[in-house]
């Protein structure tokens, strides 16, 4: 395997490698979501290790080629990168073993936030980053509105 496709691979295994750690530390919590109360629209919990897997990878993708980038601002992409990864991934802890939903929607509309950020941010390093981005940011705005939805029907 040549020296790009190695680094690209590193890039791709970080990100899914924090999410299987998040995974790791909300495993005795993760069952709360079937007894919760949900809105109208919501998907069954099988399904959320898929899309967090297919999403994880693209924002690996992405963050590789924001770094390979020989903008000036991809320093602070990957800045914004490590960010938002720190809150999903405290996201997670608040949400399944704090059990805090309210504190858990605050803190995703702040990954959100970071999110947007990060997007303009990679867009300037390199716009194919940015736009491996675009599902992250419409799942976390479902995100939001699943938490919400939660704060209100628990």
């Amino acid at each position: 395997m040549d020296r790009n496709r190695k680094i690209l691979s590193a890039y791709i295994a970080f990100p899914l490698g924090v999410g299987a750690l998040a995974g790791f530390m909300i495993r005795n919590n993760w069952s709360i979501y079937k007894n919760l109360n949900l809105p109208a629209v919501s998907p069954p919990g099988w399904l959320f290790p898929i899309i967090w897997t297919v999403l994880y990878i693209l924002m690996g993708i992405g963050s590789y080629l924001a770094a390979s980038s020989p903008s000036h601002r991809k320093n602070e992409s990957l800045k914004l990168y490590g960010i938002q990864l720190l809150l999903n991934v405290l996201w997670s802890l608040v949400f399944f073993n704090l059990k805090n939903y309210l504190l858990a929607f605050l803190l995703l509309l702040l990954l959100w936030y970071f999110i947007m950020k990060m997007i303009k941010a990679f867009w300037s390093a390199n716009p194919d980053a940015a736009v491996l981005q675009v599902p992250y940011l419409l799942w976390v705005t479902f995100a939001a509105y699943l938490n919400l939805g939660i704060v209100f029907l628990n």
